[in-house]
């Protein structure tokens, strides 16, 4: 293949700018915000999972609760009940009177019983209330360092992509300086070699596999004609001849 030397350095400036595209999406998903981010997700994710757990158990509390003041209702008006009978003097036999005492004190053992557990469930509501809101207060703070990367991240992506389009278009127009036969050729290469297909010739060594080429492709390239587009014998990617070639 041949090409005018001069379209063969614009190859390398076409090179140049796919270089910087590929740096540029590298740096795009190297972002440090993306670990940042799976860090803090993951994170949260425990934290809402506890923060659930939490609020069930306040909720399973609340429950308990409500059901042991409820039974402590129950004794206190049946007691209530028990004590008004006896204080009305209806109740005459010494017999009943003393099942009716004695009744009185076992249900005001038990309403006594029944507010211990009151207060334990109460305890344990207050417990898992202040752990609810401990939690709660983790996951917003969680939740506003991730609302901070994925701004950080975004702010990061807008100035990539600009840069990205930039390079695009620059990529576009010298591109298109180039003869479409030998770019279609380095853009063989480049998928090809890791996104280099076309390296410079510097100091007797092609810049794409860094290798020095041997004194018989040396003279080979030096005889070749200016125009003729040749080849790293090494990594078969193009190379372009300059003046610090050291031919």
């Amino acid at each position: 293949m041949n090409a005018a030397p001069a379209d063969q350095i614009r190859l390398l400036d076409v090179q140049a700018l796919d270089v910087r595209l590929q740096q540029l999406a590298h740096k795009r998903k190297s972002l440090p915000e993306h670990a940042e981010i799976e860090s803090l997700t993951k994170d949260l994710t425990q934290l809402r999972d506890l923060l659930v757990a939490a609020q069930t158990e306040e909720s399973d509390c609340a429950r308990e609760q409500t059901k042991a003041e409820q039974d402590v209702d129950q004794v206190r008006q049946r007691a209530a009940r028990d004590q008004q009978r006896l204080d009305s003097g209806a109740v005459t036999s010494p017999k009943d009177l003393s099942n009716l005492q004695h009744e009185i004190a076992s249900l005001a053992k038990r309403q006594g019983d029944l507010e211990d557990v009151v207060l334990e469930v109460m305890e344990r509501r207050e417990g898992a209330q202040e752990r609810v809101d401990e939690l709660t207060e983790r996951v917003a703070s969680v939740q506003s360092k991730i609302d901070d990367a994925n701004g950080r991240r975004d702010a990061a992506y807008e100035e990539i992509d600009g840069e990205a389009a930039s390079v695009t278009k620059e990529r576009e127009v010298v591109a298109g300086s180039v003869p479409a036969d030998l770019l279609k050729l380095y853009d063989k290469l480049r998928a090809q070699q890791g996104g280099i297909g076309a390296a410079k010739l510097y100091a007797r060594t092609c810049q794409g596999c860094r290798q020095e080429l041997a004194i018989t492709e040396l003279n080979e390239i030096r005889s070749a004609a200016p125009d003729t587009v040749v080849r790293c014998e090494n990594c078969r990617r193009i190379l372009v001849r300059t003046a610090e070639s050291g031919l």
